[in-house]
């Protein structure tokens, strides 16, 4: 079997777009020998941590990317005023690393909540400043390198490379596909003359949207239920090629005999990605300290405040109220969550000063007496004989996995 590794492939995530399975996918790559394999759906990264979890299971490495809608000019320009450029470009971008992983959900979301305009849409503004540990490939025949050099001409295409080149350097990738259509032909000749003048590599790919070419039909039959057209409607958008499938390595060295060193490229990007994530291991926000407090832990911060709570909220303290506390705080160290419960404050606390309304307290958070303390809740559990137990459990933790951690500045009045 040919080494090579698909790095252009869309999931049943592309939605009404991919027709492949994340299980088939995998179970593919494996049965070709490939040792890496690419996610890349459209615009989204919702599939990426089942396809993560699937290739480890079955030992192949996973690439975690997106295929990105790319805004003409500004993410506030609906319209373009470049003339016949469209409402946007397609990209395909790879995660190296952690950073690479944060920089694209950043990415993705920045395209949904600033950029949507008909698709989720980023800007070389945004991708210069959170183009750190990714890699870029030149993407498709909507890609702007081949719209460029179809449309506009080799010059207006060469500036467009040197674009990305100055956006992400050496990790940028010329990509060229072999599908039997005449645009790409033309498109690709003029992306390897580019690439040998300006010594850029080129990685070949096959835009995977179904597992098999018989399933070609049954694609075309999504992409109506995408559109609201009819089957039989002439006019209708289709793809009109059947070779969106997942190929084997031979069948892609068949497809480019003349440069086996486009497969070759692959390989070079799949060892450039090295994403780890892992799992089973809380990622709690990171609360920052006042600055008058700085030189005290978040566990102390928190006991301290918890403290001088507990006297605010009962005019006589117990024995067994100082050791309930006491108690409490000792778990919410061990499982390290003394900054959730730092941040949680300072919500409620904010909420309430700007006379937002907050409940009392539901659910088994209503058992902390921390939460009760610190202002969270307003019911006292030792009154209604609530355990802490139901919301932490140092034997039993019931909480959902977190897989993402992000920082938090705490609010300065």
């Amino acid at each position: 079997m040919t080494p090579f590794v698909h790095l252009h492939n869309h999931s049943h995530y592309s939605l009404l777009d991919g027709a492949c399975r994340i299980d088939d996918l995998v179970d593919t790559a494996v049965a070709f020998q490939m040792t890496a394999l690419a996610l890349t759906d459209h615009g989204n990264l919702h599939g990426v941590i089942e396809f993560f979890k699937k290739c480890s299971e079955k030992g192949v490495k996973p690439i975690i990317g997106s295929e990105v809608y790319v805004a003409p000019e500004k993410l506030d320009v609906k319209v373009s005023q470049t003339g016949g450029a469209g409402t946007s470009f397609h990209l395909v971008l790879l995660c190296k690393d952690e950073i690479g992983y944060k920089n694209l959900m950043k990415l993705v979301s920045i395209g949904y909540l600033k950029g949507f305009y008909y698709k989720p849409r980023v800007d070389k503004e945004v991708l210069t400043q959170y183009h750190e540990g990714l890699i870029a490939l030149s993407a498709c025949l909507k890609g702007e390198v081949a719209q460029r050099l179809l449309k506009d001409g080799e010059e207006r295409a060469r500036a467009t490379v040197q674009e990305y080149l100055d956006i992400f350097g050496e990790d940028f990738y010329l990509e060229v596909q072999n599908h039997g259509l005449p645009e790409e032909e033309q498109a690709r000749q003029g992306i390897v003359a580019i690439a040998d003048e300006m010594n850029i590599k080129v990685v070949a790919t096959n835009d995977i949207h179904y597992l098999r070419r018989e399933h070609s039909e049954a694609h075309d039959i999504l992409l109506c239920l995408q559109t609201g057209k009819d089957f039989a409607d002439p006019n209708r958008l289709r793809y009109s090629t059947n070779e969106l499938y997942f190929k084997s390595g031979d069948e892609m060295a068949g497809l480019f005999p003349d440069h086996p060193e486009f497969l070759q490229n692959t390989l070079l990007v799949a060892e450039k990605c090295d994403l780890q994530l892992t799992f089973g291991k809380f990622h709690l926000p990171i609360f920052t300290l006042p600055e008058s407090k700085a030189h005290k832990s978040l566990d102390e911060y928190l006991a301290e405040q918890a403290w001088e709570g507990l006297k605010q909220r009962y005019e006589q303290v117990t024995p067994e109220i100082e050791s309930r506390l006491q108690y409490e705080l000792q778990v919410i160290a061990e499982m390290e969550y003394a900054g959730y419960f730092l941040i949680t404050v300072d919500f409620i606390r904010y909420a309430r000063s700007r006379n937002i309304p907050v409940g009392p307290g539901r659910g088994s958070a209503a058992g902390s007496l921390v939460a009760y303390c610190l202002g969270i809740t307003n019911l006292d559990p030792i009154h209604y004989g609530l355990i802490f137990e139901r919301f932490l459990n140092p034997e039993r933790v019931s909480m959902p996995d977190i897989d993402i951690d992000f920082c938090y500045e705490r609010r300065e009045e």
